[in-house]
């Protein structure tokens, strides 16, 4: 799937915006098991933005994929 730049480069801020939206619903929602889900779906989006942004940032500082190690 393509999609233009500016909604591929705002994905881990929105994975990391929706995290922590779900992460404050869970201190206020008393439905049911809401509370857990909202908590278990919050530091998902959170550890999922973080390793996005994270990878993002070391293939473009080395400009290589990781694990293609070059030996000279």
């Amino acid at each position: 799937m393509w999609v233009s730049k500016p909604i591929y480069e705002s994905l881990p801020y929105l994975y990391l915006f929706l995290g922590a939206v779900a992460l404050g619903l869970s201190m206020y929602l008393n439905y049911w098991h809401m509370p857990t889900i909202c908590f278990a779906v919050g530091v998902v989006c959170l550890v999922a933005g973080l390793v996005v942004l994270l990878k993002r940032r070391d293939y473009r500082i080395t400009g290589r994929r990781a694990g293609q190690w070059l030996d000279y």
